[in-house]
């Protein structure tokens, strides 16, 4: 019961700020469309180090679940080797999903050129193709895969009352290497003290994370 009371305040909180979200979505739009064209040139230097280091696409497309539980595809620049999924299954514990980390800094599959865009987080740039055409946002819970989702219990289910997005309060806390369950924490946290101007204050901190390569791998 006491899950359920916590999950209605977050929708009515949502519902709430209409306004924000609305906003939220216009600087997604804007900040996207400007970050796909200066970026530009950097797409195509990376694509063409990617192609060189490994064989293989330049553009991993994986499922995600965003919005409501919705799934889609997220873009990022590949990272591993072709096929990386079959050579390693994701040890998930359901009983004790909440100690979960999804990213290894002991991986092989990594790529040379993979694991300075990791660390520089240059892979995830792709995703302001995701963020302009609306699965996802700049700001927001990450996106997570459904086999980890399915084993959601129901407050953890809660993130997904809004857009994922390529950063958020989580990957500046810790950004990697942060178990599950201290990443809802901090997804719960945002969604409850949502505003436009906490974006853009995590937005500054995600820049001075990357510079400090905090968390990645």
């Amino acid at each position: 019961m006491q899950n359920d009371a916590i999950e209605i305040d977050i929708n009515k909180h949502i519902k709430g700020k209409k306004f924000q979200f609305a906003l939220k979505r216009i600087m997604d739009l804007i900040l996207s469309l400007i970050g796909i064209i200066i970026l530009s040139p950097v797409y195509l230097i990376l694509i063409i180090l990617i192609k060189l280091d490994s064989k293989g696409p330049a553009i991993f497309k994986q499922v995600r679940v965003g919005k409501d539980g919705k799934d889609f595809v997220i873009y990022k620049f590949r990272t591993m080797v072709v096929n990386a999924e079959k050579k390693r299954e994701l040890e998930i514990d359901p009983n004790n999903i909440g100690n979960f980390v999804f990213q290894s800094k002991e991986d092989n599959r990594i790529t040379k050129v993979g694991s300075f865009l990791r660390k520089s987080s240059l892979d995830e740039i792709p995703q302001l193709f995701n963020v302009f055409i609306g699965n996802m946002s700049l700001v927001g819970p990450r996106p997570e895969i459904p086999d980890v989702v399915k084993y959601y219990p129901p407050e953890y289910r809660q993130r997904l009352l809004v857009p994922p997005g390529i950063t958020g309060l989580a990957q500046v806390s810790g950004r990697g290497e942060i178990e599950l369950q201290k990443t809802i924490h901090y997804d719960l946290v945002y969604i409850q003290n949502f505003s436009v101007f906490l974006d853009i204050k995590i937005l500054f901190k995600t820049v001075f994370s990357v510079f400090k390569k905090e968390g990645a791998f």
